[in-house]
């Protein structure tokens, strides 16, 4: 790595296109999946922990990413994290069978679980504090938009030129965006002025274990007649590895979850709602291409459900950018207690819609989904955030991206018990109630508050 200073607008670029890049990768795997499916023979439990050990890795690791960067400095972690995340993108581009896919997977999560807060740190720290909101800005917007038109390039690749594109092109612009971040120069000193807290090790290990072990005993709902050890087994490890967690953060002197922030006003709201806005928006997308693609759903081309999600996309990009504004004038409360009500209303719609194949209807209630659905995703965050102190920001950051992803593995694994009942139409119930949920926790928020301009 060059020494000096960081050339920032290089480093935004950079950041911004690895940003794009992985937000690309997140959703355009959903369109895939079908095809994946087919090519690799993958049963219903592979299809779900395609998705799941994504969203675990990084859940479990998010923290540990932002230790990292603490550490080894903004630019070395981002530089580090994005070039594990091409590595992953090439171990599936090149997978054979369902294990060497999963691999892969989860490879990507460690990427990512690295990769988001060192480029949002190495952001920070580069820009010259005129120009650091609008940086910022910048690469969230970039995020959600990768986020918002990754199905429909998913689709395009998939049906042009097959799956595995997706990987080598998603792995080329991210090891693009690596070289940019390494030739503009370090953007901090790589050795910390304050010495940071010991890691916590025994609390990251028991907290992943947790997690793990709960997305097990979710799977076994589905088999709860037949075999229910297949839920109480997994259940009760994850209920110790937690008490394990909670006793050995009240014990530790650098805790990766101080619970004293739970505390807090207006955290714990926030925080269910960003978790169950992302618990909706991942099983939308992964089961509507499920069925839209089946010969006996939709009978779409994946490029077909790509281009029909074309309105979620929009509504997820549009309302993202315009739910601080609603926000400012309606009030938060009202805001978020609105777009979920919106939500749960379109999800019924959409289950009937795609029933009747009422395709007009269809892509009307999906842009309503994504538009409810964003301004929750946009909001919440930077609500949680604002809640806490300036020295425990980091944190803060750390605890909701971990339960934001979490959420979307939470939803995924819940819509596939759902999915395997009475296919799309059940997940849009289970999305219409975690919608409920949501709107039970925004009714705890104040009517007004001032949105957060950062991004966790």
């Amino acid at each position: 790595m060059t020494t000096g200073t960081a050339s920032p607008r290089l480093v935004v670029l950079s950041c911004c296109l690895g940003m794009l890049a992985i937000g690309i990768n997140g959703t355009a795997i959903m369109t895939a999946l079908p095809t994946i499916r087919r090519d690799l023979a993958l049963d219903a439990g592979h299809v779900a922990w395609a998705v799941n050990a994504y969203l675990v890795a990084a859940a479990a690791c998010v923290m540990l990413g932002g230790a990292i960067t603490d550490r080894i400095g903004a630019a070395r972690a981002s530089v580090a994290g994005l070039l594990l995340f091409a590595l992953a993108s090439a171990v599936i581009a090149l997978a054979r069978d369902a294990d060497v896919l999963l691999a892969g997977r989860a490879l990507q999560g460690l990427g990512a679980a690295l990769s988001i807060p060192s480029t949002l740190a190495a952001i920070s720290t580069a820009s010259p504090p005129e120009r650091r909101a609008g940086a910022i800005g910048a690469w969230a917007g970039t995020l959600m938009l990768g986020f918002s038109i990754g199905p429909l390039i998913g689709g395009i690749l998939t049906h042009l030129a097959g799956w595995r594109v997706i990987f080598w092109a998603d792995g080329t612009a991210i090891v693009l965006a690596a070289c940019g971040l390494w030739f503009a120069g370090p953007t901090r000193p790589p050795v910390p002025t304050v010495r940071p807290h010991r890691f916590d090790g025994l609390g990251f290990v028991s907290l992943a274990a947790a997690m793990v072990a709960t997305i097990f005993a979710l799977q076994g709902l589905a088999h709860i007649g037949q075999a229910p050890l297949r839920l109480a087994v997994p259940l009760g490890f994850a209920l110790l590895a937690f008490a394990l967690f909670v006793r050995q953060e009240r014990r530790c002197t650098g805790p990766l979850v101080d619970f004293g922030l739970f505390t807090t006003r207006g955290f714990k709201p926030a925080l269910i709602i960003a978790t169950t806005a992302m618990s909706c928006i991942l099983p939308l997308l992964l089961f509507f291409n499920l069925d839209a693609q089946r010969p006996d759903g939709l009978g779409l081309s994946a490029i077909g459900a790509g281009g029909l999600l074309l309105p979620m996309s929009a509504g997820l990009l549009a309302f993202a950018l315009l739910a601080p504004r609603l926000a400012a004038r309606f009030g938060v409360r009202q805001t978020i207690g609105a777009a979920l009500l919106v939500v749960a209303v379109a999800a019924l719609a959409v289950a009937w819609a795609f029933g009747a194949r009422a395709l007009p209807l269809l892509g009307v209630g999906l842009f309503c989904l994504g538009a409810g659905l964003a301004v929750p995703y946009a909001i919440a965050p930077r609500l949680a955030l604002a809640e806490i102190p300036g020295p425990q920001a980091g944190q803060g950051s750390g605890i909701v991206n971990s339960c934001t992803l979490l959420g979307g593995s939470i939803g995924v694994t819940l819509g596939a018990v759902a999915f395997g009942e009475d296919g799309f139409a059940r997940v849009m119930l289970l999305l219409a109630l975690a919608a409920l949920i949501g709107l039970l926790a925004a009714a705890r928020l104040p009517s007004a508050r001032p949105v957060a301009t950062g991004k966790p």
